[in-house]
């Protein structure tokens, strides 16, 4: 069984807050909003941060409910972020910039409270992005509820 695989993706960067980005045959790109110089084209490299943990809650969580049998539906997830802006700004070097994540899961799905309690603790065992988070330090709530 092959244990670690190689992810790739590359860019090009066109100006000093862009970055166009190609991972798979899916392109995208990270960029600063106009406030800050940038030309507002994606989401910033922070905001990707972010958006890559719901995702990640999203399949992980998925998996492990299927896994152990219990349907939660669909989600709807919900991030709120302290985030540190010293280090971007030059302004200090920051061994912890995102501070603490709340993020608040909502399954539609006929899954109990006790149930999705057990989705959670099965996706916080196995979340990538999770553990990249809360071994950075930052302080890391997940709620889990029925909408």
């Amino acid at each position: 069984m092959i244990t670690t695989v190689k992810l790739r993706s590359s860019a090009t960067c066109p100006s000093h807050s862009r970055a166009d980005i190609s991972v798979r045959d899916l392109h995208m790109a990270i960029d600063e909003p106009t406030e800050r110089g940038g030309t507002n084209a994606g989401p910033t490299p922070t905001d990707t941060a972010l958006a890559a943990l719901i995702g990640c809650t999203n399949v992980i969580g998925h998996k492990c409910a299927k896994s152990l049998g219990i349907d939660i539906g669909q989600l709807k997830i919900d991030i709120a972020c302290d985030f540190d802006r010293r280090g971007v700004t030059l302004a200090q070097e920051i061994d912890v910039p995102f501070v603490s994540i709340v993020q608040t899961v909502t399954a539609d799905g006929p899954a109990s409270a006790a149930e999705l309690q057990a989705v959670a603790t099965e996706v916080d065992k196995y979340c990538p992005l999770s553990k990249l988070f809360v071994a950075a330090g930052t302080n890391v709530e997940t709620t889990w509820k029925k909408a």
